[in-house]
């Protein structure tokens, strides 16, 4: 299994077998979303996911 750290609250889990790298994923722990920025080795990274903001047609 593929391991990942979460960069907001470090706590570790596991990937879902598929997961790729691009994906946006909820942190188990802390509920941020997060975007997979490598796999290799058996060791994930992620980063905060950048939010764009909606203007509803503002």
């Amino acid at each position: 299994m593929v391991k990942c750290e979460c960069p907001a609250c470090f706590f570790e889990f596991e990937l879902d077998e598929g997961t790729i790298v691009g994906e946006v994923i909820p942190c188990p722990d802390c509920g941020v979303d997060l975007e997979i920025t490598v796999i290799e080795n058996e060791q994930a990274s992620a980063e905060v996911a950048e939010m764009a903001e909606e203007d509803w047609g503002e």
